[in-house]
Formats: C-alpha cells, structure tokens, sequence
C-alpha cells in the first residue's frame, strides 16, 4: 500500500515519538522530508538528523527535551492532499504571534514564515509548529 501523504505521516511519528518520550525516530527518507527536518533543527526544535543511503534510505530525526519537556509542543499540517493551502508573502501566517513558525514551500525552497516574508515570496503552507 502506498504512502498519501509522507509529510503528515513524518508529523504524526514525531508527534508520536515524543508522546513516548523516545530519544529519536526512524522512517523512511525523502528530499521534502530532509527539508522540513533542515528547518526544524536551524529553528532549535530538532537536535538533528541524519540520512542513510541504501536502496531505501532511511532519516533518524533525533529529539529534544529542554528541561524534561518535548521542545515541539504542538506540529500541525495546514495544506493537505484534499485541501492545498496557497498564501502570498503578505497573508502568510503567523503561529501564536510569531512565536511559532510556519513551514513554507516557495520557489526559494522551503523557508520559514519569517524567512519567506522577508524575501517578499509566497507558497503553500505545509505545516506550523509551536
């Protein structure tokens, strides 16, 4: 059976691997997974990642804990299969007043809300985080 949507499936095992507070998760790798992780660790949520080579590579993400507590409190996916969510520079949102960030797929490649403001380009909204 194939996978629909890869980006929520790698949301929903990070979600679920800090619930049962594991150290790191393992799942198959792609180009936009490794992406998203690259932008989660520059913003401090990941400790890292690293990718496997092989015939099917494999990405460990490894997580954080701060002071006992999961750094990602709450990782939601806005643009689905169903449903694909589009915003210009000017409309991008903004997660709990900019204290969150929101991943975005531009022509620039992926970039933070922040990040893609700044550069003055839009895109599709693929998740927030907080």
């Amino acid at each position: 059976m194939t996978m629909q949507d890869p980006v929520a499936d790698l949301l929903t095992r990070i979600r679920n691997a800090q619930a049962a507070r594991h150290a790191q998760v393992t799942m198959a790798s792609s180009k936009l997974k490794v992406a998203i992780c690259e932008v989660l660790r520059n913003e401090g949520y990941l400790g890292g990642f690293s990718v496997e080579a092989g015939a099917k590579p494999s990405l460990t993400i490894e997580l954080q804990y701060p002071d006992g507590a999961p750094a990602i409190e709450e990782l939601k996916r806005v643009s689905r299969p169903g449903l694909r969510v589009y915003k210009p520079s000017k409309d991008l949102p903004r997660v709990r007043g900019g204290l969150g960030v929101a991943i975005v797929s531009t022509a620039n490649g992926l970039l933070t809300d922040r990040a893609a403001r700044r550069a003055g380009v839009g895109g599709e909204v693929l998740c927030t985080v907080f």
